[in-house]
């Protein structure tokens, strides 16, 4: 079982507790540093470089939107997870547009937490139908389809469906009777035709053209 060594950083000492506790009990996560600013994290993340980093949005120093967007401009190797209190649009755009792979709100239960890190880890995205909705509200209404994106297949449409609904890739491989690897297969064909980086940009480009919906019940 690989262990995955997660860093993560938020100003409130007992908030860092709580969220360093409830992880330290799962067997495969295993926490190597906490931080109370935007450079102690900068500095954990250099001298034990992690699988995921844990931010907070709003901290001294550097902001964990600013943090994301350094990891990205550096090209480490690691996901990121925010991690937060706050579900207000503009945050929640921020912090997908700086790179962040997953947006968790801090009143989440514990397993959701430690299953995002998890489908972190494994390179997929954690952001919930709910966050995801707040994110086409901030980009604005649906639009139509242009010729400038090279149409889904069935496949990629349905992959990406379930990708929208919360499914990591081998919920989807389950669900739909592929392997994991022919559902990245499919994913990365995907972010080509529209022209995205990521399954959360995926995602969320495909609800605003209108590729795909969300169940309302979600």
């Amino acid at each position: 079982m690989s262990i995955i060594r997660v860093v993560l950083a938020d100003d409130h000492a007992v908030v860092r507790k709580g969220i360093r506790d409830f992880l330290e009990e799962e067997p495969d996560i295993h926490v190597v540093g906490e931080a109370a600013d935007g450079d102690q994290i900068k500095t954990l993340i250099q001298e034990h470089k992690p699988d995921v980093v844990i931010l907070d949005i709003r901290m001294p120093i550097a902001t964990g939107i600013e943090v994301t967007r350094w990891v990205r401009e550096q090209q480490l190797p690691l996901g990121v997870l925010i991690l937060t209190a706050y579900d207000d649009d503009p945050f929640v755009l921020a912090a997908i547009q700086a790179g962040a792979d997953g947006y968790v709100l801090k009143n989440a239960e514990a397993e959701e937490i430690a299953a995002s890190v998890r489908a972190i880890y494994e390179g997929e995205s954690a952001l919930s139908p709910a966050i995801t909705r707040k994110l086409m509200a901030q980009m604005g209404s649906p639009s139509k389809v242009g010729d400038t994106f090279e149409p889904l297949t069935d496949r990629e449409r349905e992959v990406l469906q379930l990708a929208a609904a919360g499914l990591t890739n081998r919920g989807i491989g389950h669900k739909l009777s592929i392997s994991d690897r022919t559902v990245q297969g499919h994913l990365a064909s995907t972010y080509a035709k529209l022209q995205v980086g990521s399954r959360t940009e995926a995602v969320t480009r495909a609800l605003q053209l209108n590729i795909i919906q969300l169940d309302a019940n979600e």
